[in-house]
């Protein structure tokens, strides 16, 4: 049996890293998958004057990213949670048209969100407005509208559980049902953004 590759997508502070390990907590036998870990494996291991600003334009990063995740495709029979923003549509096709031309289920979604809810969330976690993530804001917001990046989520005014049951919904997948109180939860989504600052 495959595994289903669940692809979060997302401009900088859309929210993509909390809803990703949000599902993982609900949805029993899932794993989190972050193509993020190929590219600084590529930034310790190769010289300093090959490197590229995003490690997304070294070809690499996408080769890497494609056969790891139709290895676990093909090896792993749950779902595979991917966090990952791609705005550029010949990486997207890199990757994700690419598994899903090899045989891998993909069901990719988008969360949007007006750019002055990002900045704000960039903010919570100390991003300020002239940081790399603020500065991309313009340019992944412009990409990700277009249609190839469906299924769109405007989470502007959407709760987290919302976002997730929204997922779920669509992928046809039942949660487990979230025993935490309101404080536990608040917690354990400040830990996973706090784990995933990247300094």
């Amino acid at each position: 049996m495959k595994s289903l590759i669940l692809w979060v997508n997302g401009a900088f502070g859309a929210g993509k890293t909390t809803i990703a390990y949000e599902l993982n907590r609900r949805i029993p036998h899932s794993f989190v998958y972050d193509p993020e870990n190929a590219g600084y494996f590529i930034r310790k291991n190769a010289p300093k004057q090959i490197l590229k600003d995003d490690f997304q334009d070294h070809e690499i990063w996408r080769e890497i990213n494609f056969s790891l995740l139709q290895t676990i495709s093909k090896e792993f029979s749950g779902i595979v949670i991917v966090p990952m923003t791609i705005v550029n549509p010949q990486y997207f096709d890199e990757i994700i048209t690419r598994l899903r031309s090899n045989g891998a289920i993909v069901n990719h979604f988008t969360l949007l969100a007006s750019r002055e809810t990002l900045l704000k969330r960039l903010k919570s976690r100390g991003d300020n407005k002239n940081t790399w993530p603020a500065k991309q804001i313009d340019r992944c917001m412009a990409s990700l509208a277009q249609d190839m990046f469906k299924t769109h989520i405007h989470t502007d005014n959407m709760t987290p559980e919302e976002i997730l049951n929204r997922i779920a919904r669509e992928c046809t997948i039942e949660l487990q049902p979230d025993s935490r109180g309101i404080i536990k939860k608040k917690l354990d989504r400040l830990i996973t953004q706090i784990k995933h600052i990247r300094f």
